[in-house]
């Protein structure tokens, strides 16, 4: 059990949370997935018509789909020959990282001083989804708590600038790491992960930090194995 030792007020709901999500976010986070979970392989082509059938939800929120994750260097859309998917070389993965580091760091200290109670809920949610992903093996269950987390990492941070840059470095290490890592890696990943929920939920700031820390540092020896192979 994940206890909370202090929680500031709830912000004001946003007009975002009132509604259901907006068809390009749902076509985004679709793709997203497709593509982090390998069914839309690395280095494959696929048509702007064929994702469209494939979702059902329209040329225009599949288009600004296709738009954001090209901007995050998911997709290439290559004029009259289609969509790219991104490849996958195992040596990107500690640049991804190398990146990646910082932020997280930023994000952890962030959310250990400011989260809400609505965040908390999330991390909870996200650590018992985690763990249940480990105890049936559900790799896919699993990456879609690790997604949710790092959206409550985001809430909870309270910083739009740090969570925007953090968010596509993310995404290509989710991907890396179910190419890499998902068959062995799902107990060790989640212990790292929920204990770092744990520090920013007591609102240790350098506790937080220092297992965003460790997170990133467990990762990166992944990373270093997958550049060897």
């Amino acid at each position: 059990m994940i206890y909370v030792r202090y929680i500031r007020s709830p912000p004001l709901i946003s007009s975002e949370t009132a509604y259901p999500e907006p068809a390009a976010a749902k076509a985004y986070h679709v793709l997203e997935h497709m593509i982090v979970t390998l069914e839309l392989a690395p280095a494959s082509f696929v048509t702007e018509g064929a994702l469209i059938e494939k979702l059902a939800l329209g040329r225009t929120p599949v288009r600004e789909a296709i738009q954001r994750l090209a901007w995050e260097g998911l997709v290439d859309v290559r004029p009259r020959a289609g969509i790219a998917i991104a490849p996958l070389h195992p040596g990107d993965w500690l640049r991804v990282l190398d990146a990646r580091r910082g932020v997280e760091v930023v994000l952890a200290r962030s959310a250990a001083r400011f989260v809400t109670r609505e965040a908390a809920d999330l991390f909870h949610e996200a650590a018992l989804a985690m763990q249940k992903a480990v105890i049936s093996g559900n790799v896919l269950a699993f990456i879609q708590a690790d997604k949710a987390l790092d959206e409550a990492l985001a809430m909870a941070a309270d910083n739009p600038f740090a969570a925007r840059l953090a968010a596509p470095l993310q995404t290509h290490s989710r991907r890396f790491w179910f190419r890499y890592k998902a068959d062995t890696g799902l107990a060790e990943s989640a212990e790292h992960h929920v204990a770092l929920i744990r520090s920013i939920l007591a609102g240790d700031e350098e506790a937080a930090a220092k297992d965003a820390k460790r997170l990133m540092a467990l990762l990166r020896g992944h990373a270093e194995v997958a550049a060897t192979r």
